[in-house]
């Protein structure tokens, strides 16, 4: 009876349970053929570090395929905002906690110079963020090419992409980080609470739900994960300011769109712009919110990349919003449109961020995977027009 549920579950809900059986599988398949070395430690906390700019921007990217759209700027509008930053702390000595909401403001306004053709002339997205890749790549290459590379002495800043976030003062558990195994304790306790809460309002409406065994495996699978990953992660530094900032978006992007009318309306508007606006949900408003927060995105994955490497070049964003849109794809995201989660956002750049880094580790050359991250990207396209149809 357990195996035949399983089945089932696993068979009505592919979809959302396809990207996770996938990153655990390729997870798995580089930890032998590496020999354990890329679940390690400190390849495992590198990857979080090496994933965090390119998820940011997953999680924005989500939501804008979900409406029917598609931003192809947001690669070097991140590019030149971190480069932006880095000549405000460097050239005009603004502290990092002064440059940082700035960078995000401006930001949030590129984003909405984008949505404004779209909104409200019907250009469509692909041409107009077309225009603004070409534009802010010339803009990154304009304040960059006086000086080449820009080195960024600001230790508060550096610290977002290098730095661990600091250990509780005990006694106990000497050779283990803490307050990221507490991390990880409250999550788990979260999960479950929030899974318990969720199955009991949908009995009481009466939704189908999930069986008691296949339930209660779930919990006990996602508890394991996410305990088995702080732990690994305690034993190395802990959780680094870049993970807790991809965990504090998704976070927020997914109460956003789960929990909120705002949500609730970018769905709806993915699903069927004509029915949302005849609904009374301002389609051209919805617009003007994806984009703009697209935009406050790629500033903060701007941040994040020039903090990681500590510098801006005028290199900076190449290929971003082509990583980003793969992420998405790969983490759920219908072409379509009026599907996808920005949990599965996530999900789909560590995909893509193993992948990398599972191949590094085996030395495959540099053409070889992009052969393999092309037909990773191809195969989830397929899956989702395939599942669709079989829905229909």
């Amino acid at each position: 009876m357990f195996f035949q549920n399983l089945q089932k579950v696993l068979r009505q809900n592919i979809r959302e349970y396809g990207m996770y059986i996938a990153l655990f599988v390729i997870m798995l398949i580089f930890a032998i053929t590496t020999n354990g070395t890329f679940v390690s430690a400190r390849n495992l906390s590198n990857l979080l570090n090496q994933t965090g700019y390119v998820a940011v921007l997953a999680v924005g990217m989500t939501l804008v395929i979900v409406v029917r759209h598609i931003d192809l700027s947001v690669g070097f509008l991140a590019g030149f905002i971190g480069a932006v930053a880095a000549i405000a702390m460097k050239n005009v000595g603004m502290p990092a906690y002064v440059v940082i909401p700035l960078m995000l403001v401006l930001g949030t306004i590129a984003g909405l110079i984008t949505a404004l053709p779209v909104a409200q002339l019907g250009i469509p997205s692909f041409v107009a963020s077309l225009a603004g890749w070409l534009i802010y790549r010339g803009l990154l290459q304009m304040v960059t090419e006086s000086s080449g590379t820009i080195i960024i002495a600001d230790n508060a800043f550096n610290a977002i992409g290098n730095a661990f976030i600091p250990d509780l003062p005990l006694g106990l558990l000497p050779n283990m980080h803490k307050l990221t195994l507490l991390i990880g304790v409250v999550a788990i306790v979260l999960f479950v609470m929030s899974q318990i809460s969720q199955r009991q309002k949908q009995e009481v409406y009466g939704f189908e739900v999930l069986p008691k065994d296949i339930f209660a495996l779930k919990l006990v699978f996602v508890s394991v994960l996410v305990g088995a990953i702080t732990w690994v992660l305690a034993s190395y530094s802990g959780l680094s300011w870049t993970a807790v900032i991809m965990l504090m978006v998704v976070g927020i992007y997914h109460f956003i769109t789960t929990q909120t009318v705002l949500g609730r309306h970018i769905y709806a508007v993915g699903g069927n712009p004509d029915a949302a606006e005849l609904s009374g949900i301002s389609v051209k408003r919805i617009t003007y919110v994806v984009f703009g927060s697209m935009g406050m995105l790629s500033a903060l994955s701007g941040i994040l990349y020039a903090s990681w490497l500590k510098s801006a070049s005028t290199t900076a964003g190449t290929l971003f919003e082509l990583d980003a849109i793969a992420a998405a794809y790969v983490g759920g995201v219908s072409a379509a449109g009026g599907v996808g989660r920005v949990t599965g956002s996530i999900i789909g750049a560590l995909v893509m961020s193993s992948l990398t880094s599972g191949m590094n580790l085996m030395g495959t050359g540099i053409a070889y995977q992009y052969i393999v991250r092309g037909v990773v990207l191809a195969v989830a396209v397929i899956f989702d027009v395939a599942t669709r149809r079989a829905s229909k």
